[in-house]
């Protein structure tokens, strides 16, 4: 996995939402899924064993990560394009959620039975970003506010109001940009 920025992992229910979107590092421009089985291994590293997918899949896959990307820059601030909410209704609709309940009354959101391919790594997806709503961790998960990076990191930050992935990098180079603009 590619690991630009120095902040620490998003807590359990949303690692793998943080794992999928910082599969590309855009900056150094390196994609960690460039074929169908790069994908499957992802799956399989991140408790979705047995997936295959095809080129289809793959493509909607990366149209899912860039749209979850643009989901996490509208936690800083920033509006959802129109085309990666239509593209995440479209790949949500095709992936049912099942609500199970336990016998304490605990409820539970998870994907429905017999899923396969894309759908079940989109289900999973949306079970996980449902318990992080539950949970109120959900608008903690940002993208980079730098353009070049996107980066997406868990904003740990006592307000919650941070924008950038590591201060040390992007940071810094907008304060610089910033200064030298007033130069």
């Amino acid at each position: 996995m590619i690991q630009p920025g120095e902040r620490s992992p998003a807590p359990k229910p949303l690692a793998l939402v943080q794992d999928l979107v910082n599969t590309v590092d855009l900056e150094m421009e390196q994609d960690a899924l460039t074929k169908p089985a790069d994908l499957s291994t992802f799956c399989a590293d991140h408790g979705l064993p047995g997936l295959r997918f095809d080129w289809t899949d793959l493509e909607q896959a990366l149209v899912l990560r860039e749209a979850v990307r643009d989901v996490c820059q509208a936690h800083a601030g920033v509006d959802v394009p129109a085309t990666s909410l239509e593209a995440l209704d479209r790949l949500l609709a095709e992936a049912p959620l099942r609500l199970t309940l336990a016998a304490n009354g605990d409820a539970t959101v998870r994907p429905a039975d017999g899923l396969r391919n894309i759908q079940a790594l989109v289900a999973q997806l949306a079970a996980d970003i449902t318990a992080s709503v539950a949970d109120g961790t959900w608008p903690r998960l940002k993208a980079c506010a730098a353009d070049s990076c996107r980066w997406v990191y868990y904003d740990r930050s006592p307000a919650g109001r941070s924008r950038w992935c590591t201060m040390s990098l992007c940071g810094a180079r907008n304060k610089m940009r910033k200064y030298r603009a007033r130069g």
